[in-house]
């Protein structure tokens, strides 16, 4: 049974949760108003995961507050139209919240029943993950992976794809943060989130980072020093060397967009000038298409266990044998610098 707590003013929307939970082996253990009690009744309770509706400004100040107090798992429920949101739910990801779901809806059609089912089983997902009160410091630095190739030996990379999942948006920013404005390539992301989000966190990023931050569209050139983020429902590679590609080609494993696609685009243009980096996040997107980056002669960065929210896409990565570093957070803007300056083992 996982048992949940609901922070919300939101008469309607609590009505919907009881709905989705009732006969769900989901129980909701509690209701609180305000950011001040969910955080009260967030310790008095213990609750397997906090959903908080994504309201106002003050949502990621309440996330902010229960991963401090009691670190809990924490997911923002969007009952609102999600493209109003998008700023605020990057900052409640950055404060700790794992995702960004749509509410349940109320009705007993097909559709609406496989966006309940959506709804719970991402909850039950999101109750498993072990959370933490802040990113570990750094402490053992660089590690490369027994049985990688020479890491002193390489072609300076010209390009950057990056997936990432549970956790990302957050582990994404503390990547951004450390690249300088004049970094001499293109950086590519696959970030898993609900639909209506992506625009308000590709903004948020682009005001807070030194880089240029878009959500990318297709035919545009590629620049350095630009990030491109997948736009919602679409696939993200690039066509040749100099232009992007975005495509509603069909989801890999699930996914679309999918760090797989991106990834296997990456290689087949730029082969060993490639530079992969797989964040946290549950399952295994990335690993399929970091095989044809690794046979091209690209390298590979995987964040590690210890700084990752959810292990889950690194660790398929790693044990695949298709990873030459394995990093805390803390240390990935630095290693991508030296990749992409060609200073790398110097």
């Amino acid at each position: 049974m996982t048992r949940i707590l609901l922070a919300t003013s939101t008469l309607d929307l609590e009505e919907l949760v009881k709905r989705a939970a009732g006969g769900a082996a989901v129980e909701l253990v509690g209701v609180a108003r305000s950011g001040k009690d969910a955080v009260r009744m967030t310790g008095k309770l213990l609750p397997d995961i906090v959903a908080v509706e994504l309201r106002d400004d003050h949502t990621a100040e309440t996330v902010r507050e229960i991963m401090i107090t009691v670190p809990t798992p924490v997911v923002m429920v969007a009952y609102q139209d999600g493209s109003r949101l998008g700023a605020m739910s990057a900052r409640a990801l950055d404060a700790g919240a794992l995702a960004v779901i749509p509410a349940p809806v109320a009705s007993g059609t097909s559709l609406e029943q496989a966006a309940i089912e959506k709804f719970l089983s991402t909850i039950k997902a999101m109750a498993q993950v072990k959370v933490v009160r802040q990113w570990p410091k750094k402490t053992h630095g660089d590690r490369q992976v027994k049985g990688a190739r020479d890491a002193a030996a390489h072609t300076q990379i010209a390009i950057v794809g990056i997936a990432a999942s549970t956790g990302g948006p957050a582990a994404i920013r503390s990547i951004l943060k450390g690249l300088s404005a004049d970094f001499p390539a293109p950086i590519l992301i696959v970030q898993h989130m609900s639909d209506g989000f992506i625009d308000g966190v590709a903004a948020s990023l682009d005001a807070t980072v030194a880089l240029k931050v878009k959500v990318g569209t297709n035919g545009e050139r590629l620049r350095p020093g630009t990030v491109y983020l997948a736009p919602d429902g679409h696939q993200l590679g690039v066509s040749g060397k100099s232009r992007l590609r975005v495509v509603d080609d069909d989801p890999i494993q699930g996914f679309r967009p999918s760090g797989s696609y991106l990834f296997g685009s990456i290689a087949r243009a730029f082969k060993d000038e490639s530079l992969a980096v797989i964040l946290t996040g549950m399952g295994d997107d990335g690993t399929e298409g970091l095989r044809a980056l690794h046979v091209a002669g690209g390298k590979v960065i995987a964040q590690d266990e210890k700084s990752s929210v959810v292990f889950g896409m690194p660790k398929s990565a790693i044990s695949a044998g298709l990873v030459d570093f394995v990093l805390p957070l803390d240390d990935i803007a630095g290693k991508i610098t030296a990749l992409a300056s060609g200073t790398c083992g110097a």
